[in-house]
């Protein structure tokens, strides 16, 4: 697995790593406390503060006036590393890395895209890796990450399922839009039909089901981004026009 072609897809795609046995080996960032943040396994266990400071740092930089908000638009962007990550890998390489949350590292307190850090149990390019199927991607991503991960943005905030798992499928699709892209333009179209096959197979069992429509897989749902200040609609985003309490 080469995850330096995984991560010229674009940078939703990069996954870098951590040598257990060096901590240190991999540059400044990876020494902690400086180093790659905390393994998400934390997050899911209830360590909420993590989660508090990222939603307190994506409310800062938008200027969100509801918590729910910051809430949504945080939750989107880690389920679009997770999902790329894994999706990508699998249509490039035929398997993708195995993405444990007590070795899957993050930094609620930097920037988007999120760094995920994973860190590897010896050399730096022992990534272990399994078979890039939709059942290993769905194990990997929506039951070990993102169903804890909705439980913990629920205990920050009051914020509808219904609306997590919509930024879930739209996080999905737009990993495979963005992979058919880049594979066509490549001229590997082999990765943009194996990609096409993982997000239909993703997208058919609830709770994702329905949360994205039609060819173009549009959401059913709405993220909240036409809220912020100056905020306009995402791509796929259920409305045609900002709804009119936004206008006033």
């Amino acid at each position: 697995m080469d995850l330096g072609e995984l991560s010229s897809i674009g940078g939703f795609f990069a996954l870098r790593t951590l040598d257990a046995a060096a901590p240190g080996a991999h540059g400044a960032l990876t020494v902690a406390p400086e180093g790659p943040g905390t393994p998400l396994a934390r997050l899911y266990a209830g360590d909420d503060h993590l989660l508090t400071e990222r939603v307190d740092t994506v409310e800062r930089a938008l200027g969100t006036p509801e918590r729910r908000i910051a809430v949504s638009i945080a939750q989107l962007g880690l389920a679009a590393r997770l999902w790329s990550i894994a999706v990508g890998s699998a249509a490039l390489f035929g398997e993708l890395p195995v993405l444990d949350p007590d070795h899957l590292y993050w930094a609620p307190d930097r920037g988007t895209p999120d760094d995920l850090w994973l860190r590897t149990p010896g050399a730096l390019a022992a990534v272990r890796t399994v078979p890039g199927t939709a059942a290993r991607i769905r194990a990997t991503v929506r039951v070990a990450h993102l169903e804890p991960l909705a439980d913990a943005f629920c205990r920050d905030t009051s914020v509808a399922r219904g609306l997590l798992w919509g930024n879930a499928g739209s996080a999905l699709a737009g990993a495979g839009r963005q992979l058919d892209s880049w594979a066509r333009n490549a001229g590997r179209i082999d990765v943009a039909e194996r990609a096409a096959v993982l997000v239909r197979e993703l997208l058919r069992d609830p709770p994702l089901a329905g949360t994205v429509r039609g060819p173009g897989l549009r959401r059913a749902t709405c993220c909240l981004y036409y809220r912020i200040p100056g905020g306009g609609l995402c791509g796929d985003c259920v409305f045609d026009h900002p709804p009119a309490r936004a206008v006033r």
